[in-house]
């Protein structure tokens, strides 16, 4: 009797059994629980955002040469600058990559570090689309001017949009991990940043090659 009230006085709750090998708490089901439907619910966004993106390139495939006798994109794509925009956007996976490892292996260095230069180089991307951007409405080939430049508008600067959302929650991650350090939830949280970025880029490739490549090839 004396060893039972023992082992109850020490663990009131129940939560371990046998040393540890009985079922789980409550608790430890509903953190577990938590986790599993957070992971279903970020790749259900995901997938969510890869579909409307498939939606907007549809349309922009349907109105490629719905130029209103305006320019079409051989006259106004300018490669050059698209494809510094695409290095930075690359290059940017890469270093993203890189503060995930140090998410996991617990280097601040290597996090603070790949962040940092990522959000550079998704600030430069943005500074150069958005200098496309005045550009063209320079040229009078803003959304209005047709069917195609308003597909395409709406394409390009739909991504440009994401890209702006994951560099303020790359913001947010790094100063939960200034303030409350590599704790596991924070870290799947890193994840879904990671996951998502890397969603951007392939979208990206995509929207350069169907977009500016064949545009400018048309």
């Amino acid at each position: 009797m004396s060893g039972h009230h023992s082992t109850a006085g020490m663990d009131p709750n129940h939560i371990g059994h046998a040393g540890g090998s009985g079922p789980p708490s409550h608790a430890a089901r509903a953190a577990g629980s938590k986790r599993v439907i957070a992971g279903y619910g970020f790749w259900i966004f995901l997938l969510s955002d890869i579909i409307m993106f498939a939606a907007f390139f549809a349309s922009y495939a349907v109105l490629t040469d719905a130029t209103a006798k305006g320019p079409s994109g051989r006259d106004l794509f300018d490669l050059h600058g698209v494809a510094w925009e695409t290095a930075c956007l690359l290059l940017s996976s890469f270093t993203s990559g890189i503060a995930t490892i140090g998410v996991w292996a617990r280097r601040k260095s290597w996090f603070y570090g790949g962040m940092a230069v990522t959000f550079v180089l998704g600030a430069t991307f943005l500074g150069l689309e958005l200098r496309e951007f005045t550009s063209l409405v320079a040229r009078d080939a803003g959304p209005s001017r047709s069917a195609f430049l308003s597909a395409f508008f709406t394409l390009v600067g739909c991504h440009g949009l994401h890209v702006t959302a994951g560099l303020l929650w790359l913001l947010t991650m790094m100063a939960q991990v200034w303030a409350k350090g590599f704790r596991p939830d924070i870290l799947r949280r890193v994840l879904c940043f990671s996951l998502f970025w890397h969603a951007l880029d392939i979208v990206w490739v995509a929207l350069f090659s169907v977009v500016y490549l064949m545009g400018a090839g048309r």
